[in-house]
């Protein structure tokens, strides 16, 4: 089991540490509740040092990445970033990424933390014949994440640059805390926010000077169950619930993500094709209109109907909008906004309706 640069700190903040892909990690702090709240309203840090830090580098490292992968980084513009995706030859998901284009011949790739391993060893295989070579820096790196309307305000004292320069989904290599980091304008909560990839002693500093300078302006540490229910609320996918090996893209509505169009072939072209054609399932938001909370794994039915036609992937009490929510698979002709379902709660049926993705964005 492996511990972060910053698990000292989190147990002297009192967290409540749980297992998690590997590594021992904090789920929360004061309550779940409050932590999300207080990044709602003000900001959260986040210590996501689990996660997986590739860089593929060299001559034809973007062309490597483009037959690797569903996206194309090689269009990428240097300092800019892209959700993405790696795909199994049979069209399954392996992971969800996000992809970083650092320099000329510089990319990094961020993957969860329980796929890291195996994003690594499909990316060496699927460059060999290709200048470009790979470095797994997951177990030397940290990555610091402050999320919430405060986030740039609080930060900014820290770092060199105008931070208002920095575009969503954008990076840049700076220094931030007094020591040097990649910053980057990307979070997985719903709101602005920066995530800062550090060496790996070096995650300390940034969260001790982070933390120090946020708490007169509502700042908490927040741990791992905030972020989820923080990503339910943005319609946010999770590798493991909404994603997996018997899922594809345009299952979950994010087939806009899988380019077509790119010079090349790629990993799981062909069942990809198909799969856009004729999708199994299709992922949709489900507001609780009956009592209870859906959980991951409860069935979904149609009304009155003896068998389910569905599954729960992702489910809570939501704190911003005092509702219960989830995430669900269901037939694509029972999809559409409005349409009534129950879910299996226990011994009963609680009624919910159909509502679009997400349940909760920001003002701009």
């Amino acid at each position: 089991m492996h511990q972060t640069a910053l698990d000292a700190r989190h147990r002297a903040l009192g967290a409540r540490m749980i297992p998690f892909a590997g590594w021992e990690m904090p789920v929360q702090y004061a309550g779940l509740v409050e932590e999300h709240r207080a990044v709602r309203s003000a900001a959260g840090l986040f210590d996501l040092s689990h996660m997986g830090e590739l860089y593929v580098t060299g001559p034809d490292a973007g062309r490597a990445l483009d037959a690797a992968i569903v996206t194309t980084p090689s269009k990428l513009a240097i300092g800019r970033a892209h959700y993405s995706m790696i795909a199994a030859a049979d069209g399954g998901v392996i992971d969800d990424l996000i992809v970083y284009r650092l320099g000329e011949q510089e990319w990094l790739l961020v993957a969860n933390a329980s796929n890291a391993e195996t994003v690594a060893t499909a990316l060496r295989q699927r460059i060999v014949g290709f200048d470009a070579k790979l470095d797994d820096a997951s177990l030397r790196t940290s990555l610091v994440a402050i999320q919430g309307p405060l986030a740039a305000d609080i930060l900014q004292p820290f770092v060199p640059i105008e931070l208002s320069s920095i575009k969503y989904y954008s990076g840049t290599k700076t220094t931030a805390c007094g020591v040097p980091a990649l910053l980057a304008r990307t979070g997985y909560t719903g709101e602005d926010g920066f995530e800062l990839f550090v060496d790996w002693a070096d995650g300390v500093q940034v969260w001790d000077t982070l933390l120090e300078a946020g708490k007169s302006r509502g700042l908490l540490p927040a741990g791992l169950g905030a972020r989820d229910t923080l990503r339910l609320e943005a319609g946010m996918p999770l590798y493991g619930q909404e994603l997996d090996r018997g899922t594809t893209p345009f299952e979950a509505g994010l087939g806009r993500v899988v380019k077509f169009d790119k010079p090349g072939d790629f990993v799981g072209r062909a069942p990809l094709e198909a799969a856009m054609e004729q999708p199994r399932k299709t992922l949709v938001g489900l507001k609780i209109t009956g009592r209870g909370i859906a959980r991951t794994g409860y069935p979904v039915y149609l009304p009155a109907a003896p068998e389910p036609c569905g599954v729960v992937t992702s489910g809570t009490s939501s704190p911003t909008l005092g509702t219960a929510i989830a995430m669900a698979y269901v037939p694509p002709e029972h999809a559409a906004p409005g349409t009534a379902l129950e879910v299996g709660i226990r011994s009963q049926r609680a009624s919910a309706e159909i509502i679009p993705l997400p349940f909760y964005r920001r003002s701009t």
